[in-house]
């Protein structure tokens, strides 16, 4: 059975690995379903760097991952510039 904690590290890796860029953080995670398959994990992108950093363009993905860590689906949710994630 995959941890949380390993759920997210294999979302992260999957999320990176698609869209090339780096990652900022894991802001959610919930199990996907019944208990073993799978989790739903929540990722915050860096989509574009600028300077100042500040004014980087920030995105949220989210990555389902199965029991065994591997990809099931994933998409962007949304895009914001750094410092407006409650804002649209």
């Amino acid at each position: 059975m995959l941890s949380a904690a390993d759920a997210a590290e294999r979302a992260v890796h999957h999320v990176t690995g698609l869209t090339g860029r780096t990652a900022e953080s894991v802001i959610g995670i919930e199990r996907a379903g019944q208990k073993d398959e799978g989790w739903r994990v929540t990722v915050e992108v860096v989509e574009t760097h600028r300077i100042p950093d500040s004014a980087d363009i920030l995105a949220i993905y989210q990555a389902e991952v199965d029991g065994a860590g591997e990809l099931v689906s994933y998409r962007r949710l949304r895009r914001y510039p750094r410092g407006r994630a409650g804002q649209d």
